[in-house]
């Protein structure tokens, strides 16, 4: 039989032959006269048993070549399958002496080593592209959503712009007015000023702090600086706005000077 490939001899392939000695029971037969019918003389044998022994010679197959170092044998008279000194990672198969075949996602000799698909371009994102273990994983920018496909964008419609914050956000797309920005930090600059004269109104009973303590009107206090603490956050909000329409209109009264 063939050894096949990958196969490393020890010196050449023959036969040899083994001799030994085995004990048997050999029959012997010896002659003798006996008186038959009609007073006659007759020759027969009797039979007899005896053990002797014998030289058996016994041919013996060649011995089985050993392997090449990185192979070994299984379940095969050939040298069919691959040794690799550490196990193979990541689902990965040994095929070669310490050489791993690796899943897509994986590369080096034991598939340990990560393969960076948006660095090396061999992704299939249409717009942006995250590197993950093994994978990797795509998006899409502002504006847009991932199919379900997951390689994709699709555009999403825009919600209907508001009247006073699309605008600010905007600004570098549209012209803005100057003088309707004015109006409207005008108009904002009102609403604070009412909203705190009315704080101060809410708030001048709670100048005695001794009254909080008392038992009869504690839920009408407590309610009343509630209400207190709602209308600051709304100067909050409105004073924030008044900011950022005042650095808009800054913006834009330096464009007109250019």
């Amino acid at each position: 039989m063939h050894p096949g490939r990958r196969v490393c001899y020890r010196g050449a392939e023959r036969s040899t032959s083994l001799s030994h000695t085995e004990s048997f029971v050999q029959p012997v037969y010896k002659p003798y006269l006996t008186l038959c019918e009609g007073h006659r003389l007759c020759s027969t044998y009797r039979t007899s048993y005896r053990v002797s022994y014998r030289q058996i010679i016994r041919k013996l197959p060649p011995p089985m070549p050993e392997c090449c170092p990185g192979w070994r044998r299984v379940n095969s008279h050939s040298c069919n399958q691959a040794v690799c000194a550490k196990p193979c990672a990541n689902g990965g198969t040994c095929v070669k002496p310490n050489r791993c075949a690796c899943p897509p996602g994986w590369t080096g000799s034991y598939c340990r080593k990560d393969v960076d698909e948006c660095s090396s371009g061999t992704h299939a994102c249409a717009q942006q592209c995250q590197n993950i273990a093994g994978s990797y994983q795509c998006g899409c920018g502002e504006g847009y959503l991932l199919s379900s496909d997951e390689r994709s964008c699709e555009q999403v419609e825009h919600p209907v712009p508001n009247k006073t914050t699309d605008k600010l956000n905007n600004a570098d797309e549209e012209p803005v007015d100057s003088d309707q920005m004015k109006e409207e930090v005008q108009d904002l600059r009102s609403r604070v000023e009412v909203l705190e004269k009315k704080l101060q109104l809410a708030l001048a009973p709670l100048h005695s702090f001794t009254s909080l303590f008392l038992e009869e009107g504690l839920a009408e206090q407590t309610s009343l600086l509630s209400y207190s603490f709602q209308q600051l956050d709304r100067i909050d909000s409105l004073s924030e706005q008044i900011g950022f329409l005042e650095e808009r209109l800054e913006t834009c009264s330096c464009r007109d000077n250019r």
